[in-house]
């Protein structure tokens, strides 16, 4: 009788250790999506302060640098001064804005269906304009 039943144990172990790596791939997965949703709004703040702070109303180039330093995924950003067509002297304040961000899954969920990229949505940051390439909290900013 003993043996009738020797392989039951293993095939439910089996069937139980697949529901439970779904469910931690599916935590892990996001787990992921939440991080690259927080480091893109904390980008984009970033990216805003730097421009704030050090960009003279002409260079995206490197501001998208410093984003893309916390965030390599960011390709696509907008640099709005206001008012439009100011120059370093006469601006109000800044806007940065990060378009096109997708999240990729790494753990096929769902099937083929959740290996598609999330469109993530569209993360904007306003800061109003400040003394150019002086930050009194820190002489770094700039370097």
């Amino acid at each position: 009788m003993r043996n009738r039943h020797s392989g039951a144990t293993t095939v439910e172990f089996a069937l139980g250790l697949m529901i439970f790596l779904t469910f931690t791939l599916g935590i892990t997965d996001f787990s992921r999506m939440l991080f690259t949703w927080s480091a893109a709004q904390e980008a984009t703040r970033a990216g805003a302060r730097y421009a704030v702070v050090c960009d003279d109303t002409g260079q995206q180039g490197q501001v998208l640098v410093r984003m893309q330093a916390m965030l390599p995924q960011i390709n696509t950003i907008n640099v709005a001064w206001l008012p439009a067509g100011c120059t370093a002297a006469t601006c109000q304040g800044v806007t940065v804005t990060v378009t096109g961000l997708n999240y990729q899954w790494i753990s096929p969920i769902a099937g083929a269906a959740a290996l598609a990229p999330i469109p993530m949505p569209t993360f904007s940051t306003f800061l109003p304009r400040e003394i150019m390439r002086q930050d009194p909290n820190s002489a770094a900013i700039c370097s």
